[in-house]
């Protein structure tokens, strides 16, 4: 007991306790009033306070053995020094441990030095520590798992944030680095570490090596890309001639073995003559067996081999993209009408500038006038010759038709048509015999009276040879003709109005085979067998050569705004030529099986026609912009049948309609067709 009472006493000397109020102080103490109660009840914020307000020391990190020659063991938030408190001794130790209950969980705080009691909470994050489990009380170290990617297929993507700006830029710090290792490597001050040999490949170094000599196991990789294995062709299997018993259609026959024979080994389509055996049995040696083994052995020795490579692409693609033929209508598609008649093959064609007459010359030795719409044929004209070339004059003041016959072109009225008379061709010629001086063998005849007069013959027009083609200039006063057989002066340019005639061409290199007037400009072209020639006629020059890439020239067309040509020939060739581009063909078509008898162009719609030996005309869209930038546009849109071949001879002449998108052929099956 008197040890219980000297701590007590030291205690209230230390101030370390208060004193215990009696039963006499707390009875002296009057109650509070409701106004005193509001002042003494708790503040409810008295232990928030932040982390700094918390720590009386403010000392700071530092150690505290610094304070320890000191009396205090620091500084309080007001300066003051804060005392070390006085420790006791093991007494006090004892006797605390004994009454006091909170002693084991009592610790003291080393910044102040006074004892701290802990809490149960700080008692069981101090528990969790030492067993090694999560500090923090509640928390589940096993929390179910949640399975974000699943086997089943999502609507949303589980992330869906844009990428970031850096992943698109390259790192320039990887990039400088990346050049010091290549610089380190090309210098040498820095080497590839070689990677660890095993022990087995370690004593395979120290064995010796053998090398198998028809093995490409040991090949290096960049020796089998140069060198790609190509397995050598196999032999034919043998067939029905190699058998012992062939079919008897497989046996020759003395003939067939002469022939054999004569001809070289190359050329046999087989290598020995079939021979029939009863059985196996009876089959003798073949004496060149060894001969032919050997023989495949060289090819397989000797002979290279290439891999061809062939090439993925499909036929539609090499096709070029065109439209569709409905698209460019209106163009001919059906036959309308059938001109019968004549009793020989049709060799030439004209319309009328206005559309409701036609023309047509023939083998038969007749010139026939037909009314279009009805088919009607509304005069014949004879002549002692079949009529080569007819040509209806372009304008409408002139009415009358030049008609090749022989060596003589004859200008023909059209009062057999109209009842009207032409007063040009009634005129006398200033000069009644030769014209142009009497240079020119050409001789011009006016006819006043007889059957020649009756049947519509105004002109006669002779020339030295015979005539194959007529063609009209646009104005009607002049007019071209083509004498293929002559080898001097095969060209005449005539002048109706005034009867004179003059030659462009005195020797030409090559023969002529037709002419064409410019539609617009004072140009001539002159067709050759392989040229066409274009002439300025003010000029009297040749401004341009065309190459046709043809055997044979047939015949030529201009287009009516005058910057492209046409031709067909009889090697079966169509050409397009863009005069403003270049001299060799823009386009090249041979969609026609035989020779290609005439081209044609339409005087208003973006067409053109060809007719052949085939017996058919194919019909062509032929679009030509004003723009120079675009190319013309070319598509074959219908092919006419209708004509029969006769003798190898199909469709010998074609002319569109002037107005109509119509199409006129003639044909050796003595017919005159028209097709819209």
């Amino acid at each position: 007991m008197a040890s219980i009472a000297r701590k007590r006493q030291r205690e209230i000397l230390e101030n370390k306790t208060e004193i215990p109020p009696t039963t006499e102080d707390v009875a002296n103490v009057a109650e509070p009033s409701k106004g005193e109660l509001s002042t003494l009840k708790k503040d409810e914020y008295e232990h928030d306070s932040s982390d700094e307000e918390d720590v009386k020391n403010t000392i700071g990190n530092v150690p505290l053995k610094w304070y320890d020659e000191y009396d205090h063991i620091g500084y309080d938030v007001q300066g003051e020094k804060i005392t070390k408190p006085q420790k006791g001794d093991e007494i006090d130790e004892f006797l605390q441990k004994n009454d006091n209950p909170n002693y084991w969980r009592t610790v003291i705080d080393p910044h102040t030095g006074k004892p701290v009691v802990l809490t149960d909470e700080d008692i069981t994050l101090v528990k969790n520590f030492v067993e090694g489990r999560f500090t923090e009380p509640g928390v589940d170290p096993f929390p179910p798992s949640i399975d974000f990617f699943t086997y089943e297929k999502m609507i949303h993507p589980v992330t869906n944030h844009p990428d970031q700006k850096r992943s698109f830029i390259p790192s320039r710090l990887e990039m400088k680095k990346v050049g010091q290792f290549v610089d380190a490597l090309k210098s040498g001050r820095m080497k590839m570490s070689e990677p660890e040999k095993d022990s087995d490949e370690e004593l395979d170094e120290k064995l010796p090596t053998f090398y198998q000599l028809w093995s490409n196991e040991g090949e290096s990789s960049a020796t089998r890309r140069y060198r790609q294995f190509i397995p050598a062709p196999k032999n034919h299997l043998p067939g029905h001639a190699e058998s012992y018993n062939p079919p008897p259609e497989y046996l020759f026959d003395e003939q067939e073995k002469q022939e054999w024979k004569a001809k070289e080994p190359s050329e046999r389509r087989l290598p020995f003559i079939p021979k029939s055996h009863s059985s196996l049995r009876e089959v003798c040696g073949y004496p060149r067996f060894v001969n032919d083994v050997f023989r495949r052995c060289l090819d397989l020795y000797l002979l290279p081999r290439q891999v061809k490579m062939r090439p993925n692409i499909r036929a539609e693609d090499l096709l070029p993209k065109l439209p569709q033929p409905r698209d460019l209508q209106p163009f001919p598609t059906t036959q309308a009408m059938v001109y019968e008649g004549h009793t020989g093959p049709v060799l030439c064609i004209s319309v009328e500038p206005s559309g409701h007459r036609l023309v047509s010359g023939s083998a038969d030795n007749s010139l026939r006038f037909w009314d279009v719409a009805s088919g009607r044929c509304l005069g014949i004209v004879k002549f002692s010759h079949a009529v080569k070339d007819v040509a209806w004059n372009p304008n409408a003041a002139v009415s009358c038709i030049a008609a090749a016959v022989n060596n003589e072109v004859l200008v023909v009225e059209t009062n057999l048509v109209y009842e009207t008379e032409n007063e040009m061709l009634h005129l006398e010629a200033e000069e009644d015999s030769e014209s142009s001086g009497n240079s020119l063998p050409v001789t011009w005849t006016l006819v006043k009276s007889g059957s020649e007069y009756e049947n519509g013959i105004r002109l006669k027009i002779t020339h030295p040879k015979v005539v194959h083609t007529v063609v009209w200039h646009k104005k009607g006063d002049y007019f071209a003709v083509v004498m293929k057989e002559a080898e001097s002066m095969p060209v005449f340019i005539h002048q109706l109005s005034k009867r004179k005639s003059q030659n462009p061409l005195k020797k030409p290199k090559d023969p002529v085979q037709t002419v064409m007037f410019h539609p617009t400009k004072p140009y001539f072209f002159v067709a050759t067998q392989r040229y066409v020639k274009q002439y300025d006629l003010m000029k009297q020059e040749l401004m341009k050569k065309l190459l046709t890439n043809c055997q044979w020239v047939s015949s030529v067309d201009i287009h009516p705004g005058g910057e492209n040509l046409i031709l067909g020939s009889y090697d079966k060739r169509f050409c397009w030529f863009d005069l403003a581009l270049s001299a060799k063909p823009y386009k090249m078509l041979k969609h026609h099986q035989k020779a290609i008898r005439q081209v044609c162009y339409h005087k208003t719609y973006p067409l053109f026609a060809s007719a052949s030996d085939d017996g058919t005309v194919i019909i062509c869209h032929g679009m030509v912009y004003n723009d120079f930038a675009l190319n013309p546009l070319i598509v074959p849109v219908k092919i006419l049948r209708g004509h029969k071949v006769c003798d190898g001879i199909g469709v010998l002449d074609c002319e569109f309609h002037p107005k109509q998108p119509w199409i006129f052929s003639s044909g050796a099956d003595c017919t005159v067709r028209l097709f819209y």
